[in-house]
């Protein structure tokens, strides 16, 4: 079985962008209650916004079940309040749910949490309770930076965050450390944003003793780690100047990457340096980079292609594919069997 560990609903149906406007729209006016309005999207329009998108990249790539999120530059936690954030979390985790209810086979759901910039993170417990809970979701999408590419919470590392973790550990569920949109215009979104958030995560991880606190906590760091594979040794000597412990020891039991890297020489970087233990296979397909590249005539994002094209062993390749996600998802077993 071939399990991709990162997908997101790119191409929802538009009533859900609609119903994101209203909402928008009624914040300009302080005195219009919050928006409330529903959305109506049938299943006949979820499956058109599939079979001609994500289900036929399934079948012509040759993979089997993707962990499947809401669209991670719509979350926007910067927009509006801790009750917008609520309402846009549970109305994309709902779609999401929907989704993995009429193609059981190829979607699980991951959830996107009701985050907002000054809000206590304990603010999100609830709707990570309901997705794993109620919905069968395996897995939560965590915002390093609500603020939309200004910093302003604390590191990942800090007690700040403690009671997100406690609950990620009591379900057992780990988080993708993933930003959304970037409203700071030094930063652009895909291709600045994300990867500056991804190797700031790593960097917080370094810097702290939070898997001493929470020793079965886990985090997927996405799009191959950002520049954390090409300056491993950098990350090392920074440990060893800090006096920690060595990577492999202080992070490499809790901390994982994914394969979206679209080129093969990054992949084959990716796989020089980070443990296989540690890769799970991702592909963001239909994501940040949807083109064709003309030097090889494949999509960017048909990560499969590449580590098809590297010597792996069976094992190895077993790891990548499905074993890593099943020991870093547990919950997608059940998800798997029913």
């Amino acid at each position: 079985m071939i399990i991709d560990c990162h997908g997101h609903y790119t191409t929802a149906p538009k009533a859900l962008q609609d119903y994101r406007d209203a909402q928008i729209a009624a914040l300009k006016d302080p005195a219009r209650p919050p928006y409330d309005g529903s959305i109506n999207i049938s299943d006949d329009q979820i499956r058109e916004s599939l079979e001609g998108a994500q289900l036929k990249l399934q079948r012509e790539r040759g993979t089997d079940v993707t962990i499947f999120s809401p669209r991670a530059s719509a979350m926007a936690h910067h927009i509006g309040t801790a009750t917008t954030s609520a309402d846009w979390s549970r109305q994309c985790n709902d779609l999401i749910h929907r989704v993995c209810t009429l193609y059981p086979s190829n979607f699980v759901g991951v959830c996107q949490l009701p985050q907002s910039p000054g809000v206590p993170p304990e603010n999100v417990i609830d709707e990570l309770v309901r997705c794993v809970d109620e919905l069968g979701f395996i897995g939560c999408n965590l915002n390093p930076d609500p603020s939309g590419g200004h910093w302003t919470a604390p590191p990942l590392i800090d007690k700040y965050w403690y009671p997100v973790y406690e609950k990620m550990v009591e379900l057992d569920v780990p988080a993708m450390v993933h930003v959304s949109s970037s409203c700071n215009p030094v930063f652009h979104a895909t291709g600045a944003h994300y990867i500056n958030a991804d190797t700031t995560a790593f960097m917080q991880f370094i810097q702290g003793d939070l898997f001493k606190d929470f020793p079965t906590l886990r985090f997927i760091i996405p799009h191959g780690g950002g520049a954390v594979p090409f300056h491993w040794g950098r990350y090392r000597g920074l440990a060893q100047d800090m006096k920690r412990p060595t990577l492999e020891e202080h992070l490499l039991k809790n901390v994982f990457f994914d394969t979206c890297v679209y080129h093969l020489p990054g992949i084959e970087l990716l796989l020089k340096v980070v443990p296989v233990d540690n890769i799970l296979f991702g592909s963001e397909m239909v994501g940040a980079v949807r083109g064709i590249d003309p030097r090889t005539g494949q999509y960017y994002d048909d990560t499969k292609k590449y580590l098809d094209a590297l010597s792996l062993s069976d094992g190895d390749r077993y790891k990548l594919f499905e074993g890593n996600a099943r020991r870093v998802y547990p919950r997608i077993a059940k998800r798997l069997t029913s």
